[in-house]
């Protein structure tokens, strides 16, 4: 079953035996390893430490996090890396609001006069990131949007200059050409079953905030969403923002999902097909639907708390280019103590995610201050919060301690494989930039080839924190090891799928904990491709560049003459 993938002479050859005693507590890599120069073991020791009960599963504005911050800066410290946060200081200050809302009083909509009531976490979940003390709305027109797209660069507008303001938009789920059939107009447009960040739902309600609309639903389906309504109302109305202080940066104060089956009764009851809008959506000359008659009207009490997390960075100040910066990065925190579905008290303890990126960037770290200094400052990122919604780098893309303009690269590691050595690694986002492209030389380098991710409907490259400094136009890589089924050295593609369907038994559970059962040698064959990709960026005066096509390029273009490009 390996027939497609190169063999790496050494590590094919190396003996069940010796891998068992190269992850032992002192083996360090050998040079010649594809895994060079990063040691499995050592990231072991550090993600073992991470999800240990001492760090209480590292929830940010804990007690938790206090120690998994004292740690961070102390492994940066015996590192050798500079301060690179405020004020020549290891950290960076990340303002917080947390928002919880209770039993409505009221939660209707009204259609012809008769009310329809929408049961809460059966028809509708609802969520606000505004501070208030009351989220209320009273009577307020509903307007059909399609899939709440504006993308110029696609000849695509879903809004035709509608008027939003005092109106909730409501929205399909992904991106317009997501259920196109052949030869529809849109096919394509949109990269097909491949999501752009059009399709995310963040986006979705970013638009409407822009567009002056006090509430935004959007319709839910489980192969559009890529996951059930299980997991939409899992928060149970829980939500995290940063905290914005520009007025034209605030949400929209009701967002939320409507439920499949409550959707089309509401629709229906307005005399509208949702399915037949469906198919209209997809058209360019889609026109945005008043649906008749119908407002809604909610009245829900909010519970608020501002809380402050921090960033922890360290860098490597640049020997040539001081003021241009390669990024390394990873989130530190996972979901702390909680309790299972029998009440029983648990540590949610984020072994793989994100422990793993963390002892990935240590490591990172080790090897670049072992070796020449670099000509341009190289920054190591510990985020928190990235579990409430990338909220760290969102602060940090938001409040930048380096130019963004001049931020070369940005590294993101969110979640490795702990099954072994590969044939393969896999990219996120395929297409959108250079550096992926260096990501494939560097992985034949080490007898790898590099594959698009498996399932790229579900939008996993505007998932993780790399994605703040994308929107701000900064070229990214992200590795993450719930791509795709690794074809392992010993197992092939099966065990790959094996390895794959654990860990997302596990993913966000108190499952996910360190074990000595791991073998980390495949996690650090994709620490050192980052490794020496980022490198090479670091020992260069080149500026990575976007893809023609990629929604992000148009950003980039527009710091150009600070770049000197």
């Amino acid at each position: 079953m390996h027939s497609m993938s190169p063999r790496r002479p050494l590590a094919a050859l190396l003996p069940a035996v010796a891998l068992a005693t190269l992850t032992s507590a002192h083996a360090a890599s050998p040079a010649s390893s594809p895994w060079a120069p990063v040691d499995p073991a050592r990231m072991s020791a550090a993600i073992r430490t991470l999800a240990s009960d001492d760090f209480q599963g590292r929830a940010p504005a804990t007690e938790g996090e206090a120690r998994t911050v004292a740690w961070l800066i102390a492994q940066y410290r015996k590192i050798g890396l500079q301060p690179g946060g405020e004020a020549g200081g290891w950290t960076q200050d990340v303002p917080l609001l947390r928002t919880r809302i209770g039993t409505p009083s009221r939660l209707d909509v009204t259609i012809g006069g008769a009310a329809m009531p929408l049961e809460l976490k059966k028809d509708i979940y609802l969520a606000t990131l505004s501070p208030v003390e009351r989220l209320q709305v009273h009577s307020a027109p509903l307007v059909f949007v399609g899939y709440g797209v504006h993308a110029p660069e696609r000849q695509w507008d879903d809004y035709k200059n509608v008027d939003l303001k005092g109106k909730i938009a409501v929205f399909l789920v992904n991106d317009p050409d997501f259920d196109a059939q052949p030869g529809e107009p849109v096919a394509g447009r949109f990269g097909g079953r491949t999501m752009t960040y059009y399709g995310r739902w963040t986006y979705k309600y970013e638009e409407a905030a822009r567009r002056g609309a006090i509430g935004a639903l959007i319709v839910h389906d489980t192969p559009g969403a890529s996951y059930p309504w299980t997991t939409v109302i899992a928060p149970g109305g829980e939500a995290f923002d940063i905290v914005r202080d520009a007025a034209s940066d605030k949400p929209v104060p009701l967002q939320g999902w409507l439920e499949g089956d409550a959707a089309t009764r509401l629709f229906a009851r307005a005399g509208l097909d949702l399915a037949a809008l469906r198919v209209k959506a997809r058209d360019p000359a889609f026109q945005p639907v008043t649906i008749p008659g119908a407002t809604l009207t909610a009245d829900v009490p909010v519970s608020v708390a501002h809380l402050r997390s921090r960033n922890v960075i360290g860098k490597l100040t640049g020997a040539k280019y001081p003021g241009e910066t390669v990024m390394y990065g990873a989130h530190w925190d996972a979901f702390g103590v909680g309790t299972d579905t029998q009440g029983r008290p648990v540590i949610r303890r984020g072994a793989i995610d994100d422990g793993s990126g963390i002892a990935a960037v240590l490591e990172i770290a080790r090897a670049f201050k072992a070796g020449a200094k670099p000509d341009r400052t190289v920054m190591f990122a510990a985020w928190t919060a990235e579990e409430r919604g990338l909220l760290g780098s969102t602060w940090y893309a938001a409040h930048p301690l380096a130019p963004l303009a001049k931020t070369a690269a940005n590294f993101t590691i969110d979640v490795l494989q702990m099954a072994g050595p590969a044939h393969n690694a896999f990219v996120i986002g395929a297409g959108q930039d250079s550096l992926q492209d260096d990501l494939a030389v560097a992985a034949r380098a080490q007898g790898r080839i590099v594959q698009p991710e498996t399932r790229p409907e579900r939008g996993a490259f505007y998932r993780a924190d790399h994605l703040p400094f994308a929107r701000a136009g900064v070229p990214v890589v992200a590795m993450m090891g719930m791509a795709g089924p690794y074809d392992l050295l010993s197992g092939g593609v099966a065990a790959g799928e094996a390895w794959l369907k654990a860990y997302m038994a596990c993913y966000h559970q108190a499952c996910d904990a360190w074990s000595a059962n791991w073998d980390l040698h495949g996690a650090a064959e994709d620490t050192a491709l980052l490794y020496h990709v980022g490198r090479d960026v670091a020992f260069s005066h080149a500026w990575p560049q976007w893809k023609t096509g990629s929604e992000f390029a148009a950003i980039r273009a527009e710091s150009a003459a600070e770049r000197g490009e």
